[in-house]
């Protein structure tokens, strides 16, 4: 019954979808747990990037069933444009389940979450603007729309009555914005009703079913640990639980059934949006990173915040999320620096604090504790081994094993789907 949770352990961006695709071909189900298309993964098959939002990273994987799950916010409009565009490239999207629990994203939330963040100015929390924070905040407010609704036009249009009576207020009296029409929203959905029916499931069942019959279910976090709305960096982080607990809720799967926690890490650190970020580099080292590692956000576009790599924030996610294991990826990207930073500690008020601070306020204050580990020259892209490491390359990669709290089982060594040294098997 081996059921994985594979998750981001910095804040996101870290290379999720190309673990996910790495271990496609040994597993049956590919979950998306939480988040929604503010996620995106790129997976490189062959001289194919594949860029995704959405949808599970499994897609890419003949014989796996991708699930979209309860936890996730789903926007029809971009599910439906993702899926088409995998067609169009020759790839099968027909296995797809998306749970007929999982909250929709109306055209209403998209409105509010942009208008919003607007209005905050120079507080902007740096979301996406695509409604996710406001479709879950009306999945806690009970006024959601689930995919469910979709398919009983009489709950559809009371549900989308009773969450238009608040947002219009706000919306005309407050932001000075046109009143949205019921039954435009009411017929938006609809309209995509009869297109999402052969992949609407009671997807709790289906895993659950799977797990009993013995095959292995990987449960993908979208985002990173110092993103999850409770253990994250707040309030700069998501609305919902990318930690390795969210993958219990979101996709209706007991703790007792998961055997390994898989952390996915930067062998640097990187973040998107607003929010503290002690190793924060705004020198030629920090432009070098981005570029050579092609730090732009797959889903908003933006030129990704670079660091060097923070073992506190690694052994902080290795304690909440019960970590098994961590996959480095981009270790590549450090090639030809002679020495490389990791932060090992923060100085906080002059003082040397080794965990994660839990005043918001002294990790915004918090200064990095760096100790210098040597670099290395050697290009290594096509490495197939541990030992075909060059000996620098080697002692980095132990010493953030050690700093870090998990065993490092794979590392990538290189952007495509075969650049990829394993050395433990996750399964």
């Amino acid at each position: 019954m081996p059921a994985l949770v594979l998750l981001g352990a910095q804040w996101g961006d870290e290379g999720k979808g190309k673990a996910t695709d790495l271990l496609g071909g040994s597993v049956d189900y590919v979950v998306r747990y939480q988040g929604g298309n503010n996620a995106g993964h790129t997976v490189v098959v062959g001289d194919q990037k594949y860029a995704l939002h959405l949808l599970p990273s499994g897609i890419l994987s003949p014989g796996c069933t991708p699930v979209i799950g309860n936890g996730v916010v789903v926007d029809p409009s971009v599910l439906f444009s993702e899926l088409s565009g995998l067609n169009e490239r020759g790839v099968d999207t027909s296995k797809l389940l998306v749970s007929g629990n999982a909250h929709i994203i109306t055209p209403y939330n998209v409105t509010v979450d942009k208008v919003t963040e607007r209005f905050l100015g120079k507080r902007k929390i740096g979301t996406t603007g695509r409604g996710i924070g406001p479709t879950y905040a009306d999945k806690i407010n009970r006024m959601g729309i689930r995919v469910q609704d979709l398919y009983d036009e009489s709950i559809l249009t009371q549900k989308v009555e009773a969450a238009l009576d608040v947002k219009n207020q706000m919306l005309t009296k407050f932001y000075n914005r046109r009143a949205i029409a019921t039954d435009q929203v009411v017929g938006e959905l609809l309209g995509y009703a009869e297109k999402l029916r052969p992949y609407v499931a009671d997807t709790v069942l289906v895993l659950n079913q799977a797990l009993e019959q013995d095959k292995v279910v990987l449960f993908e976090g979208g985002q990173g640990t110092l993103l999850d709305i409770d253990h994250g960096t707040y309030p700069f982080v998501t609305s919902s639980n990318p930690t390795a607990g969210g993958a219990c809720t979101g996709a209706g799967v007991g703790p007792t059934k998961i055997t390994r926690v898989i952390g996915i890490l930067k062998a640097y650190t990187t973040r998107v949006g607003a929010g503290p970020f002690p190793t924060e580099l705004f020198d030629e080292d920090g432009e070098a990173l981005r570029r050579i590692g092609g730090e732009r956000g797959v889903t908003t576009g933006r030129d990704r915040r670079c660091g060097w790599f923070d073992a506190v924030i690694a052994r902080y996610a290795t304690r909440v999320n019960g970590l098994t294991d961590f996959f480095l990826t981009k270790l590549d990207v450090l090639t030809g620096w002679e020495q490389i930073p990791v932060c090992v500690a923060y100085e906080i008020d002059g003082k040397r604090v080794e965990e994660l601070p839990y005043s918001q306020t002294d990790f915004h204050h918090a200064k990095p504790v760096y100790e210098m580990l040597p670099g290395w020259s050697e290009d290594i892209t096509g490495a197939k081994s541990f030992s075909d490491l060059p000996k620098n390359a080697q002692a980095y990669v132990k010493a953030l094993e050690e700093m870090s709290g998990a065993p490092i089982s794979a590392i990538g060594v290189g952007p495509g789907r075969d650049e990829t040294i394993q050395i433990n098997s996750f399964l």
